[in-house]
Order: C-alpha cells, then structure tokens, then sequence
C-alpha cells in the first residue's frame, strides 16, 4: 500500500510517500526557520503563506524521488491537527483536491498520534503496549499505547510544554531560535552541575510544568549582578528538565509494567535527554526506542505512516474505493489532542 502524507501542521512543509507503513520512499521537508528567525518564533500568517506557496512543488519532488506517480497511490494522509489553523488549512485543501481528482481515500490523522508512530517507521520489530513520551514546542504528553489505536492519557503539561519552555529560555538568553537545539549545542559547553534549578515533579502525578522552571531561569540571571556563563545557565535548566522527563516516564512504565518507552517529538532529539535516558532506563531494565533525528521533527513520513495503519484497520481492501472514503467534509482541528480510549 503507497500512501501520500501531508504535514503543515505549523511552519514546516512536508510530503512523503511511505509503502506499506514501514518503508519510506521520500520524505521531504521544507523548513521555514530562516524567515521566522528574526521574529523569535513562528508568525503564523506568513507560516501559512510560505506553505501555500510552495506545497505543489514539495508535493512533485515528493512523487518524483519515490518513482511514482500520483494515480500509483493508494491513500492520501493529511495531518487535520493539532497546529495552527491557517497552516493545517493549507495541507487539508490540498490533500482533499488530490483525493477528489484522483478518486483516492482521504485519512485526517492527529500530528501528535503521529510522532508515537515515527517509531513503526524506524524499528520493524517494535510492538506494543509501551508507554510514549511525547515531547514537542506546542505539547508534553505521556501516554499509556496498549495498541494501536487504543491508547491511555497518564499526564500532560499544565501549563508551558518542554519544547516551549526551551525557545522561551533561549530567547530570554538572545540566544536565538529555534530554542532547543540551540541550548542543546550550547549546554555541551557549561556544567550542568553548578546552578541547580527547581524540578517540577508534582509530587506523584504524571503530569508536567516547566512555566515555574522557566521563571526560576529569569530570576536567577536577573538577581545575579556577576557575570554568569549561559552554557552553565542553560546547561542546568535542561538538567532539571531531562531529570524530570526521565523520572515520570520510567515511572509510569512501572506502573503500566512495560518495559519499553517509546519518544516522539522535536525535543526528542535532545542529545542529552537520550543519553540520560536511556542509562536510566537501562538500570531499570527498560528498553528505550528513539526514532531517528529526522523522524524526531515535523514530518510527513510519520503522517503516511499512521495513515497506513487506520487504512489497514478500517478499511480491509483499499483497492475497492468508494467515494465515502474521500470524506471531503473533513475539517482541520488546532486544537487536537490525542483522545483517551482505553480503560485499565
């Protein structure tokens, strides 16, 4: 099965062709970190010009380094949220013209369901249940996936997510954007040890809060009249937020008892959050899945993926198209979030 994904959820146009959920023919990326650089994140207005303006050609040389061509799909995947509306509105329209010209299903797949399942794409041997900590700019997420499609909310953010917590420290910093691979570079030079921040566990709740963190940060340089080494400020501020990260999630595969944790999201690709879990994790004799650098960020091979997967599961001969599978009703939702179904 060849499926098309679509991703514009926020500033970043992607479209790939994944065969079969497993194997990926292209997966282009188009990144937009260069005109929202100056701005100190992402100004949606002109994230949703810069997609409409070049989403055909992403599409084309989508198509073009996988071999295929359009009426060689099976389905269209498109990422219906969460993100920014003007942005996902881009991807859906998109999506729903090639559906309807070339008479292909239409899957609207969940972003964040989708960085849990970046996973498929790197491990073949994979399979749940696991716990998935899903760590990104817009969402901190822990998540109980029992099976596919049958998942169990353990804990969320309450306020600022990890990745927002990074790019809002960094830019505090004038250490420029986008925040987390910034502090990620620099933290390598500073001594994680010699400021220690505030960890926000709450107590035995899953659930996170890095808004406290990011304001101890502020305090600390504001009150602080000596010259202070930012590799050492944000070294230790991404200390408490890894000890932080790695506690809840080996907790909560206690609790499940499951011996695997499973990441996705840009803050996933944190250097010094995989090396610090997965020696944690090892003690504890966890296994540790992360998916590739390139799998960590927004892209569409992990939207082509799921879409495979809620092919495969609802529809058992994707060959026999109807037309209801084209489901041009669908509606982008920004606000999004992965939905409970699951009861232990």
């Amino acid at each position: 099965m060849l499926v098309l994904g679509i991703d514009t959820s926020c500033d970043d146009t992607s479209v790939a062709v994944v065969e079969d959920g497993t194997k990926i023919l292209s997966n282009i990326v188009s990144s937009q970190d260069v005109i929202h650089k100056k701005y100190g994140g992402v100004v949606p207005e002109l994230a949703s010009r810069r997609h409409l303006e070049i989403i055909n050609f992403v599409v084309e040389k989508a198509l073009k380094e996988a071999g295929i061509k359009l009426n060689a799909l099976d389905c269209i995947a498109v990422t219906r949220g969460p993100g920014l509306v003007g942005a996902l509105l881009i991807g859906m329209m998109t999506a729903k013209s090639l559906a309807y010209v070339h008479d292909l299903p239409l899957v609207g797949v969940n972003h964040l369901e989708a960085h849990i399942y970046a996973n498929f794409l790197e491990f073949s041997s994979l399979k749940p249940p696991f716990v998935s900590l899903v760590i990104s700019g817009g969402h901190t997420d822990l998540i109980y996936f029992h099976d596919f499609d049958q998942y169990k909310i353990l804990g969320r953010t309450r306020d600022d997510a990890v990745g927002e917590a990074f790019d809002k420290v960094a830019k505090f910093l004038n250490l420029g954007y986008p925040g987390g691979p910034v502090i990620d570079r620099l933290s390598r030079e500073g001594d994680a040890k010699k400021i220690r921040f505030p960890r926000p566990f709450l107590g035995k709740s899953f659930d996170f809060s890095f808004s406290g963190l990011k304001t101890a940060v502020v305090n600390y340089v504001v009150s602080r009249k000596e010259n202070n080494s930012a590799a050492d400020i944000v070294a230790g501020f991404q200390q408490s937020v890894i000890e932080v990260l790695t506690a809840k999630a080996i907790n909560a595969a206690k609790e499940m008892k499951v011996g695997k944790i499973v990441l996705g999201g840009g803050v996933s690709a944190n250097s010094a959050l995989r090396k610090y879990l997965k020696t944690q994790a090892k003690k504890n004799r966890i296994k540790v899945y992360f998916p590739a650098l390139c799998l960590c960020t927004d892209n569409a091979a992990m939207i082509a993926c799921l879409g495979y997967y809620k092919m495969k599961k609802y529809f058992k001969d994707v060959k026999n198209r109807c037309f209801s599978l084209q489901q041009l009703d669908l509606n982008v939702e920004p606000n999004l979030k992965i939905e409970e179904n699951f009861s232990l």
